[in-house]
């Protein structure tokens, strides 16, 4: 049944010609309503906040903030908003993180346009919808070894920085980085620091 009104979306991804199609595709579907777009995570929770969507459809990663940090963020301001995220990587560690953020649903970008109203319907109803496939991936890969604090220094550790400039980012000492790091190396049995972001992004877990 069609209901009394429309179900009104926000739509935020950083590829221009895909939130455009996407935007003319759902619109066509007379219970759907595309009410506010935007390109980046800061500007898709400015929509969210003058918009106040139903459904937000964010693309996982974006500039600014990836999309489960924008979830995240929605969940504590504007909580009757449900959030999908669909993504061209999903990794078994973005799928935990997202759910863990309160997302509803989790797609890849191969989904056709009318699979995807259907599931932002099953999403605003209040019921959660997780890609097969992804979810398969992500129970086979398991958890993270890491904990956070080692997540992170990998994290500042991934564009190459010295110890020196990942310690002051991360607000600890140069031997405690160098822990972190030591310790990281080891759990995920990588030949040094690079080998182990490498791993870790492989896995979703940075």
């Amino acid at each position: 049944m069609t209901p009394s009104r429309p179900v009104r979306l926000l739509l935020a991804d950083d590829e221009h010609l895909i939130r455009g199609a996407l935007a003319a595709l759902l619109a066509l579907e007379d219970d759907l309503m595309v009410v506010a777009e935007a390109a980046t995570g800061p500007e898709a929770l400015a929509m969210a906040r003058a918009h106040r969507p139903d459904v937000a459809v964010l693309d996982l990663q974006m500039p600014g903030a990836d999309g489960v940090k924008v979830a995240t963020s929605l969940r504590a301001e504007l909580p009757e908003c449900q959030v999908l995220i669909v993504t061209s990587h999903g990794r078994p560690g973005h799928l935990k993180r997202a759910l863990e953020a309160g997302v509803r649903g989790f797609v890849p970008k191969t989904v056709s346009a009318q699979r995807l109203a259907e599931i932002i319907r099953t999403v605003h109803a209040g019921n959660r919808y997780v890609d097969p496939e992804l979810a398969a991936d992500a129970i086979s890969a398991g958890d993270s070894p890491l904990t956070a604090r080692e997540a992170t220094v990998l994290e500042f550790a991934a564009d190459g920085a010295p110890v020196a400039e990942i310690a002051e980012r991360a607000a600890l000492s140069q031997g405690t980085v160098r822990n972190y790091l030591s310790s990281a190396v080891s759990k995920l049995g990588a030949e040094n620091r690079h080998a182990a972001v490498r791993l870790a992004r492989e896995r979703g877990w940075v």
